[in-house]
């Protein structure tokens, strides 16, 4: 132990070198990792698209290729797109308790499609980059990723439903839908779609999770005012 000690308080500076070589290999080995886990979760995309029959959006062969610009336009808007349609269920409560795995995580299709939507998010060019060939690429094959993987949760979230769910869920699911009808009924008074309001919140509470910004969303549509009644028409004076 002693001659260790000395040894040590001789080549101290040994260290350093130790130090940086050893954090090269920590480097070395996360990013193996890293690209075995993006090459994992394409080879489940692929199996996805296989199984479900959804086929890869593949470009129309063209005598010239198309400019970065345009090629990204066509990406980004793809992208959006998606994007806009997975947000059509996190913010209509309706639509989450008719198809409540496109919002459940623990589901294997709903989770692979938020890894591509993630991969892709983070693929994506900042406002005013010009990426390299290379760089769109692997942005487009991303957004076809998040594109297949949201075909597929979809299609199967509207097969299964509230399969899930154990029967008493079912009808508390079934509960809410019809008092979310009286929620959002301008015909309904104010105090019955507050009712019907906290009535849905209550039955869907370990259910479902909600969003802020579809709570946000419902409370708007539970909030709006009665349409007023026609004033009538002041009857014309006798000749």
């Amino acid at each position: 132990m002693n001659e260790f000690l000395q040894f040590a308080g001789h080549y101290w500076w040994l260290v350093f070198p130790l130090f940086g070589m050893t954090m090269g290999a920590i480097g070395t080995v996360n990013k193996q990792r890293e690209l075995s886990a993006r090459r994992r979760h394409r080879e489940q995309l692929e199996l996805m698209r296989v199984q479900s029959g959804v086929a890869a959006s593949v470009p129309s062969p063209v005598v010239q290729a198309p400019a970065v610009g345009d090629d990204l336009a066509r990406a980004q808007a793809r992208h959006d797109d998606i994007t806009h349609r997975w947000l059509d269920y996190e913010l209509d409560v309706s639509k989450l308790i008719s198809y409540p795995a496109m919002s459940d995580g623990r589901q294997p299709l709903t989770a692979a499609f938020l890894r591509a939507k993630k991969v892709a998010d983070n693929l994506r060019p900042a406002a005013g980059e010009k990426p390299t060939p290379e760089r769109l690429a692997e942005y487009r094959d991303a957004v076809t990723d998040y594109e297949v993987a949201f075909e597929v949760a979809e299609r199967d979230a509207r097969r299964v439903k509230a399969a899930a769910f154990t029967p008493e869920e079912r009808k508390r699911l079934e509960t809410a839908q019809q008092l979310l009808g009286v929620a959002v009924d301008q015909a309904a008074t104010p105090n019955e779609r507050q009712v019907a309001y906290r009535r849905v919140r209550q039955e869907l509470d370990g259910l479902i999770w909600l969003s802020d910004e579809a709570v946000e969303n419902l409370e708007k549509k539970v909030a709006l005012e009665l349409p007023r009644p026609a004033s009538p028409t002041p009857p014309e004076p006798a000749v």
